[in-house]
């Protein structure tokens, strides 16, 4: 059992930045493929960045959608067992709850973007981008 716990988010102005973290308990979860997703009301839940489980001298890769690259940093501390999500140059079209997630131990990099792949969520934190 993973438990994920979500800070920061907020509201910000347009062009302005935020960091969310995702700190898991219960289990350590360097061996496990991470993500961020979003999600408006009415809509389902968007693939925004991944990580893969972390390799040999900390090594992972990282994924991101099409709408945040350039924007976006995700980045994960297995001291800490958090996943972090650097977002800059904010847009009111990302506005939205952002949720972490964590994928089963040893998953590979394939469909990563899927939000059925991954089997343990954050709580969920709002962003509000104002223009």
């Amino acid at each position: 059992q993973v438990q994920l716990v979500q800070s920061g988010g907020g509201l910000v102005q347009a062009g302005g930045s935020l960091r969310l973290s995702c700190e898991a308990s219960g289990r350590t979860v360097t061996n496990h493929p991470m993500g961020w997703f979003r999600q408006v009301p009415g809509k389902e839940r968007e693939f925004v960045a991944a990580v893969s489980s972390t390799g040999v001298r900390s090594y992972y890769n990282t994924y991101y959608a099409d709408s945040v690259k350039g924007r976006c940093t995700i980045s994960r501390d297995s001291a800490k067992n958090t996943l972090y999500l650097q977002m800059n140059s904010l847009k009111p079209e990302d506005t939205a709850i952002y949720y972490c997630a964590v994928r089963p131990l040893y998953s590979g990099a394939a469909y990563y973007d899927r939000p059925d792949k991954y089997d343990y969520w954050g709580q969920g934190t709002q962003v509000t981008v104002s223009s």
